[in-house]
């Protein structure tokens, strides 16, 4: 399988309830840079990925490009409290396995489902 190939079928397995298929694409050893920080290992991947995958409602694939390493996946997911959360993946992939993960996402919206922050009135 190609780069692309490998995260397209990450992305729809975690986002589609087969999040154990998922996790196995990753490598033991992945490293995750997110909004969140530097995860180091599969473990501390799923155990950021695992709540919100398992309360999405949908998600939707908005773009992917990828060569035989690397490939970058573009996607919104809705949960019950967040309407819209798109999101960015880089991911380096090597035998199959997703070795490294560079995600962007916007934490705003959630923060604001939480009710940790106060939108400002618009003048």
């Amino acid at each position: 399988m190609t780069a692309l190939e490998t995260s397209l079928s990450y992305l729809r397995l975690w986002t589609s309830g087969a999040s154990d298929d998922a996790w196995a694409l990753l490598d033991p050893d992945v490293v995750c840079v997110s909004p969140a920080g530097v995860l180091n290992g599969r473990d501390a991947v799923v155990a950021f990925m695992a709540p919100f995958a398992a309360g999405l409602v949908s998600s939707e694939l908005l773009g992917a490009f990828g060569d035989d390493e690397r490939a970058l996946i573009l996607y919104d997911t809705a949960t019950a409290a967040v309407a819209s959360a798109p999101a960015a993946e880089l991911h380096s992939v090597v035998g199959g396995r997703i070795t490294g993960i560079r995600i962007v996402f916007d934490r705003l919206p959630f923060a604001l489902a939480r009710g940790d922050v106060v939108p400002k009135p618009q003048a």
